[in-house]
């Protein structure tokens, strides 16, 4: 059986310009710098292969695609996994090697990827068939199933610009669902849904997949990725850094970032330290759930002098998710002027962290719009089973990263 996609050496450069002088300290904090990180780490491993001002999202990317196989494509944030994809899909070309697909492809990589906004729901659905290269007749069969599935029956005929995100990523999965081509291509965009919905998807996806149809798909939820998918692919710094059975390219990727956020933190051009405290002031590596944090950031202006210094801390899932950030931008604090060396501490009363493992990225700027530096794995902890709720029990790890107290009870009792 021919593969119904190919890849062989695939590169992508792209080149460092004026949209990343503009993102702000939260911006890059909240989502990751994807190309200037990039291009750091490759300069540093020796593989920056240009002048600086351009980068290397993919590089030397090789791997096929069986028809009706299920692929999953993991990797940390900036790993170059968005940008395969377009790729694959055909919105960028390759700046290097060929892609061969065969057959009709429909790609979900960011709400409302492919609608217009001006026209209604209804509309949109004919419009992206026809893009599809569907028949009208075939899209009249499908079009009460596309608008069940999407629970949007009631705003059909409401123009798409006026309908929420989770609106938008249920109509444009449903579509892509529905229309039946014979690639769909899935990024993390489900994650915008509820967890009925993303429930519901997985489970099109499985009878997609039964169906023959092909489905490359990009996820954080490394569960989720393992059950629905044959193989998985592990991107790091735009390379394949491994492929093969799902469950075995998994544990892989969890045993890198364990090893990458256990190592220790030399410092970096302003930040030169991070490390976090338990409630008696003690450096520490574990806290119980929702013990409280003290985060303590030795940085160093050198000579200059930082008049609005605007700090970050984001804390990620072993598997590179965001779970939350905090910001002295995001507190109403203001911090004075710095100048040379200078200690900052952050502090977090209650986290509300389930049990498991996190890392910190820490982040400095001079104002919202002016990053000076942002660290990665610049800290790692764990964090283990107590008490939180007072009544002994823990929400099992598929009940999400985050604990929330709550208060219940029933009216006129």
């Amino acid at each position: 059986m021919s593969a119904i996609i190919t890849a062989r050496n695939v590169g992508k450069r792209y080149r460092l310009g004026g949209a990343l002088r503009h993102d702000t300290l939260r911006d890059h904090i909240t989502y990751g710098i994807q190309s200037a990180v990039a291009f750091m780490r490759q300069a540093a491993a020796g593989r920056a292969r240009e002048k600086p001002g351009l980068f290397w999202a993919l590089q030397e990317v090789s791997f096929e695609v069986e028809p009706g196989e299920v692929l999953g494509i993991i990797g940390r944030n900036g790993a170059g996994k968005s940008t395969l994809l377009k790729v694959l899909s055909r919105i960028t070309d390759p700046t290097e090697g060929e892609i061969n697909l065969q057959g009709r492809i429909t790609s979900l990589l960011e709400v409302g990827t492919g609608f217009h906004p001006e026209l209604t729901g209804r509309e949109n659905i004919f419009l992206n068939g026809a893009i599809l290269g569907m028949s009208r007749a075939e899209i009249c069969r499908k079009f009460d199933e596309i608008a069940a599935f999407a629970e949007v029956e009631t705003f059909l005929d409401t123009p798409v610009k006026h309908y929420s995100s989770g609106m938008y990523v249920r109509l444009a999965f449903a579509v892509a669902a529905n229309l039946e081509p014979e690639i769909m291509i899935i990024d993390e965009v489900l994650a915008v849904g509820d967890t009925a919905f993303q429930k519901k998807c997985l489970g099109k996806m499985e009878t997609a997949a039964k169906s023959g149809r092909t489905i490359l798909f990009v996820s954080h939820n490394l569960p989720a990725v393992e059950s629905l998918c044959h193989r998985c692919l592990l991107l790091e710094e735009g390379r394949l850094a491994a492929a093969g059975a799902a469950a075995e390219v998994i544990r892989k990727y969890q045993e890198k970032i364990q090893e990458k956020a256990g190592a220790p933190f030399r410092g970096a051009v302003f930040i030169k330290s991070l490390e976090l405290r338990n409630p008696s002031g003690k450096p520490a590596q574990s806290f119980g759930a929702g013990e409280a944090i003290t985060a303590a950031m030795e940085i160093d202006t050198g000579g200059q002098e930082i008049r609005t210094p605007y700090m970050g801390l984001g804390f990620d899932t072993a598997s590179g998710q965001r779970v939350f950030t905090v910001g002295s931008y995001l507190s109403p604090d203001t911090l004075p002027p710095v100048r040379g060396r200078a200690r900052v501490v952050c502090q977090i009363p209650a986290p509300p962290l389930a049990p498991g493992a996190y890392a910190v990225t820490a982040g400095l700027g001079r104002s919202n719009d002016d990053l000076l530096e942002r660290v990665e794995n610049a800290a790692a902890f764990r964090v283990i089973e107590s008490d939180f709720f007072g009544n002994g029990r823990t929400p099992a790890p598929e009940q999400g990263s985050v604990l929330v107290r709550s208060r219940w009870a029933v009216d006129g009792v």
